[in-house]
């Protein structure tokens, strides 16, 4: 007989927006009495109505401001290795369709079902974030779950992430399985390298694949140059794909290491230059002018709400130092991946770069994260990523 659960009680008038689909309860529309507040960090329970019907099975933190994440619909449902490893078939036959080859943003939360975790896969390599309470609790059972559906060789952990100390959890990167080190991986029919234990994020940014897809196809005979190029993505490829120059520019040199390496085994070493240097200090003194594509990918400028305003004007300050070395009748992308930056907000940034810059174009697409970055309909706002391209005259 299965163990009976602890209860989650929300207050009264405070089930609405989960009876709609939405997947979080905050801590503020939960009856937090002393029973409640004692439930460990990251424990199933029950969610339940102020009038005791049954909406879920969540994990539960009462530490933490997303207290409820719901797991399951069916209150019954047994979470085990056999759960998880449901989640994650489904995940990947969604992935296998959409991009073909297995390297991929495997698990994204909500979205696949998982709230609370992040998986990429680099074919028989995965690297796992977890980034609440009960996905930690249930680690266990994710990699038992894992090893069962893919026999991976490499499992990476790595919880190195800020929001984890949100759940009252401690950052680090542990190998799991297997040996840390940076792996070879497919995108776009080129190949790149990345560092799974020392790199950003997971190692590789997949959220920009279709972006990186429809720049390279602008870039064919073209002067480029990549700015915040990391590993290389944007770039590469575009070499990849017929540039005839193209600079790599990071402050990072591991990352433009690894862009050298992708450079390398793709055969475009002689075409690609790089150069290690602060994208803004960069930009203040480049000399160069008339590049056919300009492609500006920044980390986040804005990771609270209390950097909002000064930190959404460094869009505009980027677009002001890009812009002017655009040929005329050339291509400008740029991204924006601080969730808090919402789209309007990034398309004004952008707007006034232009005219700060004295440019004037037109927008010809704009676009967010790749397939495999799916979007939870009641978490519009997790879709954190912005990208413009704009032909400027």
């Amino acid at each position: 007989m299965a163990k009976k659960l602890p209860t989650v009680l929300l207050r009264s008038g405070e089930d609405r927006r989960v009876r709609a689909g939405h997947p979080w309860a905050f801590s503020n529309e939960i009856f937090m009495d002393a029973e409640t507040k004692a439930l460990p960090p990251g424990s199933l329970a029950t969610l339940r109505a102020p009038g005791g019907e049954a909406l879920g099975l969540v994990t539960f933190n009462p530490h933490s401001l997303i207290a409820a994440r719901m797991l399951s619909s069916n209150p019954e449902a047994t979470v085990d290795a056999l759960f998880i490893g449901r989640r994650l078939a489904q995940a990947a036959a969604l992935r296998d369709r959409l991009v073909g080859v297995p390297y991929y943003r495997l698990i994204h939360a909500e979205a696949d079902g998982l709230p609370g975790l992040i998986v990429d896969r680099f074919g028989d390599a995965f690297v796992v974030q977890v980034n609440s309470a009960g996905m930690e609790a249930l680690t266990p059972i994710l990699l038992e779950a894992l090893e069962a559906e893919f026999s991976p060789r490499t499992i990476i952990l790595k919880n190195d992430s800020p929001v984890r100390e949100l759940e009252g959890l401690k950052r680090e990167v542990v190998t799991a399985k297997g040996e840390a080190g940076s792996v070879e991986l497919i995108e776009n029919d080129a190949r790149f390298v990345a560092d799974l234990s020392g790199g950003q994020k997971t190692g590789w940014f997949y959220d920009q694949r279709d972006n990186r897809r429809f720049m390279a196809g602008l870039a064919k005979d073209a002067r480029v140059i990549d700015v915040y190029s990391y590993s290389g993505g944007f770039g590469v490829l575009a070499a990849h794909r017929g540039a005839k120059s193209v600079i790599c520019l990071d402050r990072s040199q591991p990352a433009l290491d690894a862009a050298r390496q992708a450079a390398t085994l793709n055969g475009v070493d002689k075409i690609v230059g790089f150069e290690k240097a602060e994208a803004f200090e960069a930009l203040e003194k480049q000399k160069s002018r008339g590049f056919d594509v300009v492609i500006c990918d920044p980390p986040a400028f804005v990771k609270s709400r209390k950097d909002l305003k000064t930190g959404a004007q460094g869009y505009r300050k980027l677009v002001r130092l890009a812009a002017p070395l655009v040929a005329k009748g050339g291509f400008f992308f740029v991204a924006s991946c601080s969730h808090l930056v919402d789209p309007p907000l990034f398309a004004e940034q952008v707007r006034r770069g232009l005219r700060d810059a004295e440019r004037s174009g037109r927008i010809l697409r704009s676009s967010g994260a790749a397939l495999d970055h799916p979007v939870h309909p009641s978490l519009p706002e997790t879709a954190y990523l912005k990208a413009m391209v704009l032909q400027l005259d």
